[in-house]
């Protein structure tokens, strides 16, 4: 194989090496041996100078109009669509979501670019009469600052997008810092960010540790806001350092996310939506389904259909059109679904998989057996903690009431979904469920740009990504009161006139 390139971060304009001369390599998941790449061991002195450039671009970026900043997200956004083909393949080969995935990935971002770009002509306050007369009373929005962007592998075009065309056509610039599992893609986004025209600081790129970079990043006094997504464990920690400096924080984490198939259910229907949501991204997405919740006269014959399906599901590399379930992102990843699949043969029956795929073309990658477990109870660990992996739960439970029960009985609140033909049932769910997201005969994965992306409980923190409130993160509010009266008027006093 070809010896792989060293890449750079990007700071003030310019691809640098980073201060400490150390670089790490990325390497396929399907096939260890295939390096992507070496990229920089990012260190806090590389922070600090990304940090100062984005602090002495943002006056500039501020002052521009916001439809202005608008045009180079939709230069951007058309420059990702002109490359989306070799996006989704280096994506693919990084970290190993089957093609077609990929492409939806990049697809988000453009779409993302494509709907912030026209909130710069929008950034919408509020206009409202006064209490007063000859006044004018508005609210409009304005940036915080700095941003700092911490995301994770999984989605590694898409969730950099989400995160940072909101906080850029807001007027913020950005300290980018991606995971380690997929510095590429993030290297070649901001490739083209270049490209589009951003000015020299408003963008800034820094690859490296979390230990390292990402806590440089949360802990500096000169980055106001902070986004990440990532482990719930993870998002404690920021929010920990964060409060310490009262940072604005939007954290996107953990999901435990169920599909309820109810008696009445198209089970054809509920079979591609469950397969589909538990096995597609190799489990490896916050709102993969985990858990299905089965209506006892259906459980069985469900599960028999799980089962002879998941059977005929192609492991690989997500480069071959044959591939239905591509590689694990990391050898850690492969030893945590094995712990789990321990814990769940004490828990459930094993139906299917359950082992590592290492024969043939699987021997050099983290490939894992898509596995199902039947007769799962509803506070085992299997049901319980997030597993991010091919593993899925069967819950048997008697009727809807104990369904929407065990579905919101878990830490997590990201996605749910249910199969009924009832539609009378289908609304008391969109009700009764205790998610940020909700399917009606659908899978739990498959969220569209323009509407609010998040969820409740140990999900997140309350901020939401996508859609027009995903410039809340980004932006402080700011009243303003305009007296023409050409007198000294005293609001907040009693007014009346007896």
């Amino acid at each position: 194989m070809a010896d792989p390139q060293t890449h750079r971060l990007f700071i003030a304009g310019r691809w640098v090496e980073s201060s400490s001369g150390e670089t790490f390599e990325s390497v396929n998941p399907a096939d260890t041996r295939d390096v992507v790449g070496r990229f920089q061991q990012g260190t806090r002195a590389d922070v600090a100078m990304a940090v100062r450039a984005a602090g002495e671009a943002f006056p500039s970026w501020k002052a521009t109009p916001a439809p202005k900043r608008g045009e180079l997200l939709y230069r951007f956004g058309a420059l990702m669509a002109e490359h989306k083909e070799r996006l989704a393949h280096a994506m693919t080969r990084e970290m190993g979501k089957v093609l077609a995935e990929a492409r939806g990935d990049v697809q988000e971002g453009i779409d993302i670019a494509f709907l912030m770009a026209g909130e710069g002509r929008r950034l919408f306050g509020d206009t409202v009469p006064s209490e007063l007369p000859d006044k004018w009373a508005m609210s409009i929005r304005q940036p915080l600052g700095i941003a700092g962007i911490v995301t994770p592998w999984n989605f590694p075009i898409a969730i950099p997008c989400w995160k940072m065309m909101p906080a850029l056509v807001s007027g913020n610039t950005v300290v980018f810092k991606p995971s380690s599992d997929a510095p590429h893609c993030a290297t070649l986004l901001v490739e083209l960010m270049e490209q589009a025209g951003f000015p020299a600081g408003v963008v800034n790129l820094v690859t490296g540790r979390g230990a390292e970079v990402g806590d440089a990043i949360v802990d500096s006094p000169d980055v106001p806001v902070i986004s990440f997504t990532g482990s719930s464990a993870t998002g404690r920690s920021i929010a920990e350092r964060a409060g310490r400096r009262l940072k604005r924080l939007s954290l996107e984490l953990g999901g435990k996310n169920a599909v309820v198939v109810l008696r009445d259910a198209d089970l054809d229907l509920a079979v591609d939506g469950i397969l589909w949501s538990a096995f597609g991204t190799t489990g490896q997405r916050c709102t993969a389904c985990s858990r299905v919740i089965a209506d006892r006269p259906i459980a069985d014959e469900l599960v028999a259909r799980l089962v002879e399906r998941t059977k005929q599901l192609r492991l690989g590399s997500g480069l071959l059109d044959t591939v239905d379930v591509g590689p694990l992102v990391n050898a850690a990843a492969v030893e945590k679904v094995a712990s789990y699949i321990e814990i769940g043969k004490g828990e459930g029956d094993l139906v299917v998989g359950g082992d590592r795929a290492t024969g043939g073309d699987l021997a050099n990658g983290h490939f894992f057996e898509p596995t199902i477990f039947s007769n799962v109870a509803p506070m085992s660990r299997i049901a319980q903690e997030e597993i991010f992996g091919p593993v899925l739960s069967v819950i048997p439970v008697d009727g809807y009431d104990e369904a929407i029960s065990v579905a919101n009985h878990v830490r997590y609140g990201l996605s749910a979904s249910i199969f009924t033909r009832d539609v009378n049932t289908a609304f008391r769910a969109m009700r009764d469920f205790e998610t940020g997201i909700v399917y009606v005969n659908a899978g739990t994965t498959g969220a569209e740009t323009h509407l609010p992306f998040g969820g409740w409980k140990d999900t997140g923190n309350g901020h939401r990504e996508a859609g027009h409130v995903a410039l809340d993160t980004f932006t402080e509010w700011k009243a303003v009161y305009i007296d023409f009266s050409g007198r000294l008027q005293r609001a907040q006093i009693d007014n009346q006139e007896s």
